[in-house]
C-alpha cells in the first residue's frame, strides 16, 4: 500500500518523499487507519517492521492539525526501553515532522539532567523517555503529564523485561484517563496481556511477522566450537568473510569487553556498546559503526533492539541466548528493507539445548558449518544425536581395563582351595626386625627423674 493512500497529510507525505518512503509496510498499512481515526492499537511485530512510523506519524498529524497556544506542554508521550532507541525515535519524529511546527524532546538517563531540564521548562509538544529518568524528573517536578493526548509504550515486552513495569504504571497514573493508547511489543506474554488491558480501552489488535517467523533472506548457520576457541574464529571471519559491517553479540557486558579487546590484538577495530558506557562513549560507538569507520559492533541484548543502522551484512551470535525470541530479534538487524544479510552462531557444549530450543520456534534447522576444522570441535552428527559426541577426543584416549566381576561362591571356592596346598605359590619371608637404636646420653639426662626435697620425683624443666 502507498503512504498516499493511507489518507495522511501532504506535509507528512512531503516529508516521507523527501525520505525516499513510497510503500508502507504491514504494520504501517495495518496500524495507521485506526490510529488516525483515534482508536487505541495493540501491535505486535518484531524488530525493523516499521513500527516508529505507524505511531510517529499519526501523533505528527494530529498534533500539527491543532496546534496549542502560549506554553507549550507535551501532548504526546512516547516510552522506549532504552536510550539508543528513544533517540531514533526521535530523529523519526524530527525526519517525518520537518513541515510541522511541533517540538521533541529526548529525556533518558547516565547524562546530566540539565539540558533535559531546560528543553522541558521551553516547552515541547512530544517527550520520547526513557521510564527511570522520566520518573527521577517527574518526582523533581520537571514534568507535567496532564496535557497528554496520546500515550506509546514501544517495546513493551522489553520493558517488561528491564524491570521497568512499576515505573510505567507510576507513569501512566499521571496520565490522563481520557486519552489515546498505542501499545507495541514483539511478543504477547501474560504480564503484557495483562498490562495492555489495564490501559488500553477496546483496541484494535495488529499483528504482523511473529517472532517465530525469521526473515526469509538470512544465511543462518551454526559453528560448532569449543568456547575458548570462539574469540580465534570470530577473528579469522571478519577477515574471510569479509564482515564490513556486522553485529556482534555476548551474553554479558564484560564479555564484550573481552572480544573489544582480542579484536584489537588482531588488529580488528571494533567497540563495544553496553550497560556499563556511558552515554557519550555509546554515541560515539554507534556514530562510528554507522559511518563504517568501526566494522564491528559488540553488543549486549540490552541494545539488539535499539541499534536501526541500514546494511548491516552479518550478525554473529557469539553467545546462543537461551531465550530463543531474542534470537529473532538479534538476527532481525540484518537483512532488512529486502536486502540480504548471513547470520552466523558460535556454539559450545553448554549451549546445544538453546540451539534447539531456537530451532522448535522458528521451525527450522540452522545449517552446520564445518569449513574451519582448526577452530570447529564438535562433529556434524553430534547435535542430531549421534553415538559419540565428541568422536575426535575419545578416540585418543586409552581404553580402561574392564573390571572382573567376582561371585561370592567362587570366592569361598578359591580360599578353600588355598587351604589345601601343601605348598605355597608364593614364600612370604618376614622381614628382618630393625635393631633399636641405644638412646642419646643427653636425652637420657634431660628424661631423668630428680627428687626435691618435700615433693615428689618430678622431671627436670628446661
Amino acid at each position: 500500500m502507498q503512504f498516499s493512500q493511507l489518507r495522511l497529510a501532504e506535509p507528512l507525505l512531503k516529508a516521507l518523499q523527501s525520505e525516499g518512503y513510497v510503500t508502507a509496510t504491514p504494520i504501517q498499512a495495518q496500524a495507521i487507519p485506526h490510529a488516525l481515526e483515534g482508536k487505541d492499537v495493540l501491535g505486535s511485530a518484531q524488530t525493523g517492521t516499521g513500527k516508529t512510523a505507524a505511531f510517529a506519524l499519526p501523533i505528527l498529524q494530529r498534533l500539527g492539525a491543532k496546534p496549542l497556544e502560549g506554553k507549550r506542554t507535551a501532548r504526546a508521550l512516547i516510552l522506549a526501553p532504552t536510550r539508543e532507541l528513544a533517540t531514533q525515535i526521535a530523529d523519526s519524529f524530527r525526519a517525518y515532522g520537518q513541515h510541522y511546527p511541533v517540538r521533541n524532546t529526548v529525556i533518558f538517563g547516565g547524562v546530566n539532567q540539565h539540558r533535559q531540564v531546560e528543553a522541558l521548562r521551553r516547552g515541547v509538544d512530544v517527550i520520547i523517555a526513557t521510564p527511570g529518568r522520566l520518573l527521577d524528573l517527574m518526582n523533581q517536578g520537571y514534568v507535567d503529564l496532564r496535557q497528554v493526548e496520546v500515550l506509546v509504550l514501544d517495546e513493551a515486552d522489553r520493558m517488561l523485561d528491564m524491570g521497568f513495569i512499576h515505573d510505567i504504571r507510576k507513569i501512566t497514573a499521571k496520565v490522563p484517563a481520557k486519552r489515546q493508547t498505542l501499545m507495541f511489543s514483539a511478543t504477547m506474554p501474560r504480564e503484557i496481556r495483562q498490562l495492555a488491558d489495564s490501559l488500553l480501552r477496546d483496541p484494535v489488535s495488529v499483528q504482523v511477522a511473529p517472532v517465530a517467523q525469521t526473515a526469509d533472506k538470512i544465511d543462518q548457520s551454526v559453528y560448532f566450537v569449543e568456547k575458548s576457541n570462539k574469540a580465534q574464529l570470530l577473528a579469522h571471519l571478519v577477515h574471510e568473510l569479509p564482515m564490513t559491517r556486522a553485529i556482534v553479540f555476548t551474553r554479558t557486558k564484560h564479555g564484550a569487553d573481552r572480544v573489544v579487546r582480542h579484536l584489537h590484538t588482531r588488529g580488528i577495530k571494533a567497540e563495544a556498546i553496553h550497560g556499563n558506557k556511558s552515554q557519550n562513549a555509546r554515541e560515539r560507538a554507534l556514530q562510528g559503526f554507522r559511518s563504517g569507520r568501526i566494522p564491528l559492533l559488540i553488543a549486549t541484548d540490552i541494545a539488539s533492539r535499539g541499534i536501526d543502522v541500514d546494511d548491516i551484512t552479518h550478525v554473529v551470535n557469539y553467545d546462543i541466548t537461551h531465550e530463543p525470541e531474542t534470537y529473532v530479534h538479534r538476527i532481525g538487524r540484518t537483512a532488512r528493507a529486502g536486502a540480504s544479510g548471513s547470520a552466523i552462531s558460535f556454539c559450545d557444549r553448554e549451549e546445544r539445548s538453546n540451539l534447539k530450543a531456537i530451532e522448535r520456534l522458528i521451525k527450522r534447522t540452522i545449517t552446520i558449518r564445518e569449513d574451519h576444522p582448526k577452530y570447529v570441535a564438535t562433529p556434524k552428527h553430534a547435535v542430531a544425536g549421534g553415538p559419540q559426541r565428541h568422536e575426535r577426543v575419545e578416540q585418543q584416549r586409552p581404553t580402561r581395563p574392564e573390571h572382573k566381576h567376582i561371585r561370592r561362591e567362587d570366592f569361598e571356592h578359591s580360599r578353600s582351595d588355598r587351604s589345601d596346598r601343601t605348598q605355597p605359590t608364593h614364600s612370604h619371608q618376614p622381614k628382618p626386625q630393625r635393631a633399636e637404636r641405644p638412646l642419646h646420653p643427653l636425652y637420657v639426662k634431660r628424661c631423668a627423674p630428680t627428687s626435691h626435697r618435700g615433693s615428689p620425683r618430678k622431671r627436670r624443666r628446661f
